[in-house]
């Protein structure tokens, strides 16, 4: 199709809460968007960032897993092995009481604020 991949806009994700469906579902969007050669980032904002507390794992994870889809980790995994920044929010981390040193060392430790400013004119962010 002429024009597919004419923009090369980044899309910057945010997970809204500690709802781990929402976290499988941004980070598929992702996925999707790094193979088509994308930019794309991910920020678990507030709530959001408790899913990451080890080990994680995810009610519905056996279930994608008997449909041959990966785990949530593995999602995880994939997106970090493959370049996806993927942020979590400081504050989150703190309120959920979770060390920072506990989690992936890929993972960036940031604040709104600081993802936000990664965001320009014509990038898409998506709250999921």
């Amino acid at each position: 199709m002429p024009g597919l991949n004419e923009h090369h806009n980044a899309t910057h994700i945010i997970i809204i809460s500690d709802d781990a469906e929402r976290l499988r579902a941004g980070l598929m969007l992702a996925l999707a968007q790094q193979a088509l050669g994308r930019e794309v980032r991910i920020f678990l904002q507030m709530d959001a960032a408790a899913l990451l507390a080890p080990p994680i794992s995810a009610p519905k994870d056996a279930r994608y897993q008997q449909a041959g889809l990966p785990s949530l980790v593995a999602l995880i995994e994939e997106a970090l092995d493959g370049g996806l920044p993927i942020f979590a929010c400081q504050s989150g981390l703190e309120i959920a009481e979770i060390n920072a040193a506990s989690i992936d060392p890929h993972i960036i430790i940031s604040g709104l604020v600081s993802f936000m400013a990664g965001v320009t004119g014509q990038d898409q962010l998506l709250t999921v």
